[in-house]
């Protein structure tokens, strides 16, 4: 037959030091309460970041370059990458693909012949196939070809547009720019001058720069700039994620230089997330604060109870017995405090996903399931901790 702890609970003086026990609960309330809504947020950043990186293909493509000082200013061997940066840097597993951004190495004068009436010296650039966002079927050349196929930044394009009416020149729409025939003079420093003809087959959202076929390249360097040997100013990097802090931290202690646009929401989310981790440990740190001075709580009632509960124990109660009923009065009180914290911590992300994020598709206004898993492990370390503590004391009676 079952016994009832009902009549050997006023035996307890729980009224004892009463205060440090609802210390105890609203401690541990504002503890479950921080912890749980620095969960939440750090949850929050990573959905309203993850998205904010334009991606192609499932990866994020980024260039990279050195940055220059005074001191490195006309070295071009601590200003170029070399073969084992390239290495190095390919070998990181944040890193999916390397592709050095290849420039000429002798003087380009581009111009638009009597259609146009615009020239300038320019620069040409190659870069893998792979990296480029579109690569039309005739982005080809061969060695004897005059005719030569042109990547085109859009960026540039739009540059293009800005200031070609204070020089009186035609605006040109995308459609338009690729029936425009342009000759490129090259001109080497042995006095080898020719030039081709060429016209730009598509435009890229990716890549700021005039794209040439690498092959092209490769052969024009050699036969104008005297070197087969050409050594990068900038890489082409595609890695899954460029906000990943790892990726950030290894680009800071090489001392590279990356378009601060493309990694800004990166930077923010460290930070952010920094933040949000600092009060989430300073949330669990109140949670253990608050069930030690339960503990201290729950000793001083033993020890004032210390006559009644040893006659309990000589007249054949279970000490296993006796702590699960001592503990199991405590429940319905970790229960309820932990749910408070929960029902305030679902009313702060309410409010921050209508009125802050303005409903952000990217949002939820409900708690991610893994705040409500944690509050349910908090309500079973509570129980768990003072159950053990409980045991341990009435063991000590016997």
């Amino acid at each position: 037959m079952a016994v009832s702890f009902k009549p050997i609970r006023s035996l307890l003086q729980t009224g004892t030091n009463s205060g440090s026990r609802w210390f105890s609960y609203i401690g541990l309330g504002i503890g479950v309460l921080l912890l749980l809504c620095s969960i939440q947020m750090f949850i929050n950043i990573q959905q309203l970041l993850s998205g904010e990186s334009p991606r192609k293909q499932g990866y994020d493509y980024i260039s990279i370059s050195k940055t220059i000082t005074n001191e490195t200013m006309g070295q071009l061997d601590k200003n170029l990458f070399n073969e084992n940066d390239i290495k190095e840097m390919a070998a990181q597993p944040f890193i999916q693909g390397v592709s050095p951004l290849v420039a000429t190495r002798f003087q380009v004068l581009l111009s638009a012949g009597d259609i146009i009436p615009f020239s300038t010296n320019l620069f040409l650039e190659s870069l893998d196939n792979n990296f480029l966002d579109t690569v039309p079927p005739n982005f080809t050349w061969h060695e004897g070809q005059d005719y030569i196929p042109i990547i085109f930044s859009s960026d540039f394009l739009e540059i293009y547009n800005v200031f070609a009416p204070g020089y009186g020149l035609p605006q040109l729409s995308e459609a338009t720019v690729s029936q425009v025939v342009v000759y490129i003079t090259c001109n080497g420093e042995n006095g080898v001058k020719q030039t081709f003809r060429g016209s730009i087959v598509a435009l890229s959202d990716r890549v700021n720069s005039i794209i040439v076929p690498k092959n092209f390249l490769d052969w024009a360097n050699n036969k104008f700039g005297n070197t087969n040997d050409v050594r990068a100013s900038r890489l082409y990097v595609r890695t899954k994620d460029a906000n990943n802090p790892t990726f950030l931290n290894y680009l800071q202690q090489k001392n590279y230089k990356v378009n601060k646009d493309k990694t800004k929401f990166g930077r923010v989310k460290q930070v952010l997330q920094g933040i949000f981790s600092g009060l989430g440990i300073f949330g669990l740190l109140v949670v253990i604060l608050a069930l030690m001075l339960f503990s201290f709580y729950l000793q001083l009632m033993i020890a004032r109870s210390k006559d009644n509960l040893q006659l309990l124990l000589q007249m054949g109660y279970s000490p296993n017995w006796l702590s699960k009923n001592v503990s199991k009065q405590f429940i319905p009180v970790y229960i309820l405090v932990v749910l408070i914290a929960l029902g305030l911590t679902e009313v702060t992300q309410w409010a921050f996903h209508h009125f802050a994020m303005f409903d952000r598709p990217e949002l939820s206004s409900l708690l991610h399931w893994t705040v409500i898993i944690t509050a349910i492990l908090l309500i079973a370390l509570s129980l768990i901790t003072n159950y053990r503590m409980v045991k341990k004391l009435l063991y000590k009676l016997v």
